[in-house]
């Protein structure tokens, strides 16, 4: 029974996390695949970057509640049966940030993931959630790159978890999480050693999102 609740909750989070809003937006609204826009990543600074504001925070939103309430769901089942909800959470969470990045639904092109995995931590530790959401305010309004704030603040996750006693299971999925997020970013380090990374402004060109 335990190994068939833990597969239901991989492909179940691997199903819903695969849904992508920005591609679906861009392709509704748009008539166009974010995909083959701008960086060509199916996410928030993306859509927004290439669209404009107006449907992008419905795109964040989104990527926040698809994953959130599929990781929430499963860790309360493992929680109510075996007592393991951050293991649950994280585990959860390991295998939605798999199916957005690789979505069954548009030929495995996804996107990086990181609304995702930090949507994960907030479900597992609302504390570390909170703490790696500030500093990644504070380094995307002080520096004003998105790929340089979303990733050094998940890199803080696991610690931040760990000082919140976080078991060592659950420590691990979300490590892996981390990384893999990292690694999916690493065309924007690269941008950003050459100094050619767009920075994040607080207004859009509003020449873009005509669409």
């Amino acid at each position: 029974m335990k190994i068939l609740i833990f597969a239901a909750a991989a492909v179940t989070a691997y199903l819903v996390a695969g849904w992508n809003p920005a591609i679906t937006f861009s392709k509704g609204i748009y008539k166009k695949d974010i995909r083959e826009c701008g960086s060509g990543n199916p996410g928030f600074t993306n859509l927004r970057r290439t669209f404009g504001n107006k449907w992008a925070w419905c795109v964040l939103l989104l990527d926040i509640l698809k994953s959130a309430a599929v990781v929430a769901f499963w860790a309360e089942v493992m929680d109510a049966r075996w007592s393991c909800y951050e293991l649950g959470a994280s585990f959860t969470a390991f295998f939605a940030l798999l199916g957005h990045a690789f979505p069954l639904w548009y030929r495995f092109r996804g996107g990086k993931g990181f609304l995702v995995c930090l949507s994960g931590v907030w479900v597992m530790d609302w504390r570390a959630g909170l703490m790696a959401t500030l500093l990644m305010v504070i380094i995307l309004l002080t520096a004003r790159y998105m790929s340089l704030a979303t990733v050094v603040s998940l890199l803080c996750c696991p610690p931040l978890l760990a000082l919140m006693g976080a078991s060592l299971p659950s420590l691990i999925f979300c490590e892996a999480s981390v990384l893999f997020v990292a690694v999916r970013h690493k065309e924007n380090f690269k941008r950003l050693v050459k100094g050619t990374e767009p920075k994040f402004n607080i207004k859009p060109d509003k020449r873009r999102g005509a669409g």
